[in-house]
């Protein structure tokens, strides 16, 4: 079925692009300017630069590649094409159209600051919020994610992502992210085309994503166009950087917990081929090392990074690249002992470890100068590991216990995009894509030689998933431009039970006076994997599985308004946007439920669980968020940052919790406010800093709690009631909680400074940050418990909600250099 499903959608596909190829025929008043655009010096391919006719409302932007395309009718007059891009000095090229033009152009980089402003003024067709029609778009320069202060010094991708409007933090210092009402399994991560599963270290406190290895990073959290599927709440899009042709370059820096590490350079000495490598490693293990007792020697924790990329330019029509990542986090514990006068010794070794690796081989092919196409092969894996071991010898007689677990998700997949530009009212993109999923929710290995117990357990599910699309970005007129799309998505499970879900999209920009702008978007959406969670952060202990029979496809309908304006003189951007978005068959755990297998003590599920899937402890439910998000960013010059407010509501609703009653989800929260400041006082100097605040998450509480005198026999019947008891002697202990997330914790915020010392040699520059995390030492909330004080004059034990902190002010110092 699926074979014969992408038969016709590559049939379609090559019916449209001969369409196409004829009507270009036709028109031999038409002429086309394509090229690719570069960095000069590095040679380094730039996306996302603005292509303009000089006073004219006609331009383009080049896609992932750097490549670009316009078509126009001869002219005998000479015309200016401008190319700008954030960052880079401004290009202008005049020729005379009446002939096809290839137009390979290279962008200087703008390293004088206090001259970017002047270099603006001369660049107004430089990429306008009013003048792209994607509502949701936000882009963060790489340049400005390194220069946010950060904890411990760590620069993170998602950490600065999270200062966006429309992105809600999880808990202290933790970096993952919930789009408009979404959880972490809905967003899709993606580093040169392959999918990141868990992006995470040290529990989720930092992301996997190096910023000196990336070129570019954008997120899409409405409005989405149709080359993107499978999440329901935002995509984020990165690039890694492909290396400089022309010479041998090396950055790198050391922190308090880590180093890091790129270099790249040519391969040849053509300037054809380049690589880079990218790598890094905390030393937490070799600084704790020395302080652990003796009998506990061996005990460690680490990650590590690595970043790899090659590629080869065969000429204007082919390009290849080769790229991949692998990172792993792992945690073991060492414990050994030896009883006095006794023949006894035991050693016992117990962890996890988890790690994604993934791998690209993309394609490049330019078929005429209007039709460009990039084909990638595509491998991702993500790996959990928990493993306990242990070994004693009593009276010379040996006894062993090994228990691993495992789970995992591993993609081999095909993606075919293409990108057609017939004229300059018409940006086409079209493709598609196919994925071979294999889940594996429960591996289990169990060796006990005192009870004679061997057992092997491997329960993997290979699920099917494909999607096509086509999109326009359609101006017919100048002050109008649309983006219409179409998206078919199918999955198929390994029962063979089908999925086929139409998802339309569009999003309009209607261009008033004085760069003002009106947009509206839609977007329908599904997402066919899930992510099971005990605590909603999105831990490496969480559990990915797929859509079955039983278990639905999550889907979202999302509907936004809004307006921005640009201020060009000034170097603003502003944008309104209010949306709505309604969730269908989102998963949550029933109370008291666990996906994990790891119930009994023998390590294996025990017989209250035994024989049930995870389908049996999740529930299906709704979902609703809505709100209005407003920000004012400045990309260019001396200051540069932005401010970002949000105003939104998330609710839930499942028949199987709270009574069937609706209630607001854990990271709820009503207002969110983040500024974030970036001053180049001199070359040598630049201060940043960032305040956030927002309204404490929702939680749960007991109302009361109370003794019962009597001990119920099996299950507990007052837990369908949401009240739930803990054995207490020979009574128990009754916590009545009522309704879901009714209270709320202490607001969050926090402010981060830092200053950087920039020095340039003669062939080095090297960059010392200061930098201070929380710093007038707010305690924010981690989690809230309960303790008690028992008083002997009233005979009465006294509880009181405490709160715990995690991170107080950190001061934190790092080195980076560049040659």
């Amino acid at each position: 079925m699926y074979i014969r499903f992408f038969q016709i959608l590559t049939c379609g596909f090559c019916f449209l692009l001969c369409c196409f190829s004829l009507s270009a025929q036709n028109k031999t008043q038409k002429f086309t300017i394509s090229g690719f655009v570069k960095e000069k010096g590095s040679r380094e391919l730039l996306p996302g630069v603005s292509v303009f006719i000089t006073g004219k409302k006609i331009g383009t932007q080049t896609n992932n590649y750097g490549f670009y395309s316009i078509t126009l009718i001869s002219n005998p007059e000479e015309i200016t094409i401008s190319f700008s891009s954030i960052g880079y000095q401004p290009s202008f090229k005049k020729v005379v159209l009446n002939k096809e033009i290839e137009m390979n152009v290279e962008l200087l980089p703008d390293n004088t600051v206090l001259e970017e402003i002047v270099v603006k003024a001369d660049a107004p067709e430089l990429k306008k919020v009013s003048e792209t029609a994607q509502m949701g778009v936000l882009s963060v320069p790489v340049s400005q994610i390194k220069e946010v202060p950060s904890l411990l010094g760590e620069k993170d991708v998602l950490k600065v992502l999270q200062l966006m409007p429309g992105i809600q933090k999880g808990s202290e210092g933790n970096s993952g992210l919930y789009v408009r009402g979404g959880g972490p399994d809905q967003n899709l991560l993606i580093l040169d085309d392959a999918p990141v599963y868990n992006a995470y270290h040290l529990f989720g406190f930092f992301s996997v994503f190096n910023g000196d290895a990336l070129k570019s990073v954008e997120l899409t959290k409405g409005g989405f166009p149709a080359r993107y599927g499978g999440r329901l709440s935002s995509v984020i899009e990165m690039q890694m950087k492909e290396g400089h042709k022309e010479q041998f370059h090396a950055e790198g820096g050391i922190g308090l917990i880590s180093s890091r590490l790129v270099a790249e350079g040519p391969i040849s000495k053509n300037h054809k081929s380049s690589f880079l490598i990218s790598g890094r490693r905390t030393y937490i293990d070799a600084l704790a090392g020395p302080f652990l007792p003796s009998d506990q020697k061996g005990s460690t924790y680490y990650f590590y990074d690595l970043n790899a990329k090659i590629n080869y330019d065969f000429g204007r029509n082919n390009r290849l690249y080769l790229s991949g990542y692998f990172g792993k986090d792992k945690f073991a514990a060492k414990t050994s002992s030896e009883t006095q006068g006794q023949n006894l010794t035991s050693q016992s070794d117990l962890g996890l470890d988890w790690g994604n690796a993934t791998g690209t081989f993309r394609w490049n092919h330019l078929f005429n100068d209007q039709l460009f196409s990039n084909i990638s092969v595509i491998y991702s894996n993500y790996e959990f590991n928990t493993f306990a071991n242990r070994e004693s010898v009593n009276s010379g007689v040996v006894t062993k216990y090994n228990l691993s677990y495992k789970t995992g998700i591993r993609d081999y997949g095909i993606k075919i995009d293409f990108d057609l530009l017939p004229d300059p009212q018409h940006t086409i993109k079209m493709g598609g894509m196919a994925t071979q999923h294999r889940f594996t929710p429960s591996a289990i290995i169990l060796q006990d030689t005192d009870i004679n117990q061997y057992k092997e357990q491997v329960d993997p599910i290979d699920a099917f998933e494909m999607g096509g699309y086509f999109e326009d970005t359609y101006q017919p007129v100048s002050n109008v431009r649309i983006n219409g799309g179409f998206r078919l998505s199918y999955f198929v499970t390994q029962s063979k039970y089908l999925f086929f879900n139409p998802e339309p999209r569009l999003s309009v920009a209607w261009t008033l006076r004085n760069n003002w702008a009106v947009k509206g978007s839609y977007a329908d959406m599904n997402q066919y994997i899930h992510l099971l969670s005990n605590s909603g952060v999105g831990l490496p202990t969480d559990l990915w599985v797929p859509t079955t029979k039983t278990i639905k496809p999550q889907r979202s309908r999302q509907l936004s308004l809004g307006f921005a304006k640009d201020f060009t003189k000034k170097n603003f951007a502003l944008t309104f946007d209010a949306y709505y978005k309604q969730m269908d068959k989102i998963l949550a755990l029933k109370e008291g439920s666990s996906f994990l297998l790891l119930d009994g003590p023998d390590g294996l599920a025990n017989e209250k669980v035994r024989g049930k899937s995870w389908e049996d402890n999740v529930t299906a439910g709704q979902g609703w968020a809505y709100g209005g998000e407003f920000l004012l960013q400045k990309k260019q010059g001396r200051l540069t940052g932005w401010i970002g407010y949000t105003l939104s509501w998330i609710e839930q609703q499942f028949d199987e919790l709270n009574f069937g009653k609706k209630f607001y989800a854990k990271y709820d929260r009503r207002h969110d406010f983040s500024a974030v400041g970036i001053y180049h006082l001199s070359p040598k100097i630049t201060l940043s800093g960032t305040w956030v605040y927002g309204t404490g998450n929702a939680i749960t509480l007991p109302n009361a709690t109370y003794i019962a005198r009597q001990d119920f026999a099996g299950e507990n019947p007052l837990s369908q009631y949401g009240i739930y008891t803990e054995s207490y002697g020979s009574s128990r202990r009754i916590s009545d909680y009522g309704e879901r997330n009714t209270y709320r914790a202490a607001a969050y915020h926090r402010m981060d400074v830092a200053i950087q010392l920039h020095k340039k040699m003669k062939k080095h520059e090297r960059i010392w940050e200061f930098s201070i995390y929380n710093l007038y030492n707010r305690k924010n909330p981690f989690f809230y418990d309960f303790n008690s004080k028992y008083n002997p004059e009233t005979k009465l034990t006294q509880k009181t909600l405490t709160q715990y902190s995690l991170f107080s002010i950190i001061p934190s110092v790092s080195y980076s250099f560049k040659f």
